[in-house]
């Protein structure tokens, strides 16, 4: 990652878990897995960091309110209600909100039941 940016640490971040469902007898080969549904509020100025991937823990974003900036792979996006972004095992990044007012979104992902 030579010559990139300096990535923050999270700051101004809540996440509350919506849902989920343990996915072992759901779908073959799913043991340990659970699909799982979270709201993620980032405050203005706030920054859902470090640099991380989904390498088995793919999802998707739906963001509800205000405007999140994405850093991935040297290139930077934004993404305002609706829609996101997906991540999958190709995805590193991180997020802040340069706006006025909290970023809510809802993130979907599967991820290993394991404590992280």
């Amino acid at each position: 990652m030579g010559g990139e940016e300096a990535v923050p640490e999270s700051t101004g971040v809540s996440v509350e878990l919506l849902a989920a469902v343990d996915l072992a007898g759901e779908i073959d080969g799913m043991e340990g897995r659970q699909l799982r549904m979270r709201m993620v509020t980032i405050e203005p100025g706030g920054v859902f960091g470090p640099l991380h991937d989904h390498k088995g823990r793919p999802g998707t974003v739906y963001v509800l309110q205000g405007t999140v900036t994405e850093h991935r792979d040297g290139a930077v996006a934004e993404y305002g209600p609706g829609v996101g972004w997906k991540e999958d095992r190709h995805t590193t990044h991180w997020l802040e909100n340069r706006g006025t007012v909290p970023v809510v979104e809802i993130s979907v992902d599967i991820v290993n039941q394991a404590p992280q």
